[in-house]
């Protein structure tokens, strides 16, 4: 089966995985899924991952994410990965009109000219773009 929507899948893979408490999630690789994959592990919202360029069918390869729980409530650190611009229905921004995820609390990942980057990095460099996801 196809996936219409590999950015989309790949928000899913992490949000079922978290549910289902799992350490490890398994994702196909993409360069915009691996970009993401190491702002999530700047930002703090991961323990650490792993580009296995070997497995998987494809040639791709895998993203093998471990994923980051509270060590007092063992809730996972990511509360909410929410799709914004959609196959469907892009979502553009300009430089000034960049959003801002919780007050500055949470990332939104754009992928601008200069690549995928956060929110911030994109407003500092004054850059905007396709607002992919938002992450808190």
């Amino acid at each position: 089966m196809a996936v219409t929507d590999p950015i989309a899948d790949y928000l899913t893979r992490i949000r079922n995985a978290q549910q289902a408490g799992h350490k490890i999630v398994e994702i196909p690789a993409s360069g915009v899924k691996k970009r993401m994959t190491e702002i999530l592990y700047d930002q703090g919202y991961i323990l650490k991952y792993k580009f296995d360029d070997e497995a998987g069918q494809g040639g791709q390869g895998v993203i093998k994410i471990a994923l980051k729980y509270d060590l007092a409530s063992r809730k996972p650190v990511i509360r909410q990965l929410l799709r914004v611009s959609k196959p469907g229905l892009r979502k553009y921004s300009s430089a000034e009109e960049l959003p801002r995820v919780i007050n500055g609390l949470g990332i939104a990942i754009i992928s601008t000219s200069k690549g995928v980057m956060t929110d911030k990095e994109a407003r500092a460099q004054h850059i905007g773009g396709e607002v992919l996801c938002y992450i808190y």
